[in-house]
């Protein structure tokens, strides 16, 4: 998505299927202690290298809160051409991630301490100013390298541990925003038959269907947008990518928008490219919520690559507030990777990972992997709100995790915009071919503002590396923190990312598996185009029968673990 006072807008559009009643489970988690050696504190604007950073008044997270149902109601999807034309605990047997829930006393965001064996550290100076209005967009933060005095970090990426035992899983609609969501609970049951884009028994009539509705698939392989785009526009949907044979389904050469609420996506590949459109035709495909219909959405195992605008993004119009966008929204285990830098864009070199537009609310970022985009992984704009947990972002170039309102967008708004306030707690950076030395795991373009703690990077070398720019105002507490969100320290997300995240890690298909072992190996780049890593897969199609039991949900669970 653009970062510009702008809606998708679909043209053409070809009546397209909606999605049932969604079967939505959290990720089964229990609390792990924070590691010690891998925690700190600061309250200040100061560089931070490689070891956490973190404030000793900081909670370890709220209590667990039961979900809440929601009641179904009705609003039809659409394959159009493109519009741009232009959580901490051991892993489960659902969840290998252990990422995710647990039950732990209540407490409000920001209380509690951290371990005792964490010494805090004494405040340095205020953040530098921001810039001043009209700064250009993408300017990034001064260059401010670890100082020299700074410990290094106790567990290098390399040799981090691997997941703990199974646990059970977690009840659905905890954890994270959104995920109170019904999405298709409890409604039809709609069978994906056929890998054509339109038709009886594709997944574009399942969308365009009314009422909750579970959609599954009885074929696997890949459905080919033609350059075009499926927009969910019928609300109380999950589309259970986990019921297809393998090798899955990949939507490939087009995008996707999600313009309604109560939407569940799971184990679903998008692999956008740039389908041999011509610089500046317009075909610039994305994935992405968008607008005021747009919550209690939750993205949970998909694979997104070779976006030309964003990879998955969650957006909405600048200047109407925080009603009138995307809110309440989850991105999680997911992969999110190789944006195409010198692709068709009209603007140019792009390669983005994830932005989350201005004024968008309760957006969680948990668990995923970020891989060879050259900035937004994420980018959290002006007001908007949310947490960034337990992600690993590789390789990135002009920004890692960027915060800030691009000032001289609200010139002759009337508004004067506020930074973003957001929570970022144990991620890791892992520098790549395409990262400058001194990049910062968390840096502001302006006036962003985060609560910080618990963080890890590492340069090309394995030595610690910058986790805040100075440009970024530091906060004493939480600003933001779903209820029973609890957060795996640091030193174990490398492993438990690599290990869950994606559609169908235990059938990862070769560009996921690529990806991976480029992180691993600390090998690849940023490309500008899909055919530099092999082009887009190719399956021929599969196809299973399946028997939907009267327990759908617990179905779904049952097929998610197996993949997972």
């Amino acid at each position: 998505m653009r970062s510009s006072a702008r809606s998708h807008v679909t043209r053409g559009d070809v009546t397209s299927s909606d999605l049932t009643r969604s079967c939505a489970w959290s990720i089964a988690v229990a609390l792990l202690p924070l590691l010690g050696a891998c925690s700190g504190s600061a309250e200040s604007g100061a560089p931070v290298n490689g070891t956490a950073l973190g404030n000793p008044a900081a909670a370890a997270g709220p209590g667990l809160e039961r979900p809440v149902a929601m009641a179904p109601g009705a609003e039809a999807g659409a394959v159009a051409p493109d519009a741009n034309a232009g959580q901490g605990s051991p892993p489960t047997e659902g969840n290998p991630s252990g990422l995710g829930v647990a039950p732990s006393s209540p407490e409000a965001p920001g209380g509690g301490a951290t371990p005792a064996s964490t010494p805090a550290a004494p405040a340095s100076t205020p953040p530098t100013p921001p810039p001043v209005a009209g700064s250009p967009p993408d300017s990034p933060p001064p260059a401010t390298m670890p100082p020299a005095t700074m410990p290094p970090a106790t567990m290098p990426p390399a040799t981090m541990p691997p997941a703990g035992p199974a646990n059970p899983v977690a009840p659905p609609g905890t954890g994270t925003f959104g995920q109170q969501t019904p999405a298709g609970r409890g409604g039809a049951v709609i069978r994906v038959t056929t890998l054509n884009l339109t038709g009886p028994g594709s997944l574009s009539a399942a969308l365009a269907t009314q009422g909750p509705r579970i959609i599954v698939f009885e074929v696997g392989g890949n459905i080919d947008l033609a350059q075009g785009r499926i927009t969910i526009r019928e609300p109380f949907v999950t589309i259970a990518g986990q019921t297809a044979p393998s090798p899955g389904i990949s939507l490939i050469r087009g995008g996707l928008t999600v313009l309604t609420h109560d939407v569940r996506i799971e184990h679903l590949r998008v692999r956008m490219g740039d389908a041999g459109a011509a610089a500046g035709a317009g075909f610039e495909p994305d994935v992405t919520t968008d607008g005021p219909e747009a919550h209690d959405i939750v993205f949970n195992h998909v694979s997104v690559a070779w976006g030309v605008d964003e990879n998955l993004s969650v957006s909405g119009p600048r200047f109407d507030g925080a009603a009138a966008t995307s809110r309440s929204v989850t991105i999680q285990n997911s992969i999110i990777a190789e944006g195409l830098m010198n692709s068709v864009h009209e603007k140019g070199a792009h390669s983005m990972g994830t932005l989350i537009h201005d004024y968008c609310s309760d957006v969680a970022v948990v668990g995923n992997l970020y891989a060879h985009n050259n900035e937004r992984n994420p980018w959290f704009k002006g007001f908007a709100t949310g947490v960034i947990v337990n992600n690993v972002v590789y390789d990135p170039g002009r920004w890692a995790i960027r915060l800030g309102a691009v000032l001289n967008e609200w010139t002759d708004s009337g508004i004067t915009p506020e930074g973003p306030r957001v929570s970022v707690v144990g991620n890791v950076l892992l520098h790549g071919a395409d990262t400058p030395p001194e990049r910062e795991l968390v840096g502001s373009n302006s006036n962003g503002s985060a609560f910080l703690e618990d963080n890890l990077a590492f340069d090309r070398a394995g030595a610690p590396a910058l986790v805040a720019g100075a440009t970024v105002a530091l906060l004493n507490e939480r600003p933001s923190w779903p209820l029973g969100l609890i957060a795996a320290p640091a030193s174990s997300v490398l492993e438990r990312v690599l290990a869950s995240a994606g559609a169908r890690p235990k059938d990862r298909d070769v560009v996921d598996q690529r990806i991976v072992a480029d992180v691993r190996a600390r090998s690849g780049r940023i490309i500008d185009s899909q055919d530099e890593v092999g082009g887009y897969p190719t399956a021929a199609a599969t196809r299973r029968t399946l028997d939907v039991p009267a327990d759908v949900e617990a179905w779904l669970r049952t097929l998610a673990a197996d993949l997972e």
